[in-house]
């Protein structure tokens, strides 16, 4: 029998690899986003003082889209307003160790799109 590694536990490695290189501060916060399976949330953090600067996510009011790849281009365009709000324009992007593709791509090109530079 094969044993098949859990799909989150290797996830959770790959993040942690990628978390002990990069960290966000006042200036440039990281970009952090958590998939779930009906919902996507995106926070900036700033990780010297170990708060969060402003989020968006798909539960929030306003955002409505009929796939999960709709929701997550409206929550990329939320946290990108709402980092604009704080007067932040330069973000590092953590994937939190999902692959670059379908919802994650998504948020971070809507992101992009509307001011955010990473």
């Amino acid at each position: 029998m094969i044993n098949k590694p859990d799909k989150n536990k290797v996830r959770l490695k790959r993040h942690s690899r990628v978390r002990s290189k990069i960290s966000g501060t006042a200036e440039c916060p990281r970009l952090n986003v958590f998939r779930s399976n009906t919902n996507i949330y995106a926070q900036l953090i700033d990780d010297v003082a170990g708060v969060t600067l402003a989020s968006a996510s798909s539960l929030d009011k306003g955002i409505s889209g009929d796939t999960k790849v709709a929701q997550a281009t409206a929550v990329g365009e939320l946290v990108a307003k709402n980092a604009a709000e704080k007067g932040i324009k330069k973000v590092v992007f953590d994937r939190g160790g999902y692959l670059y593709h379908g919802r994650v791509q998504a948020l971070a090109e809507a992101a992009r799109e509307n001011g955010l530079e990473f």
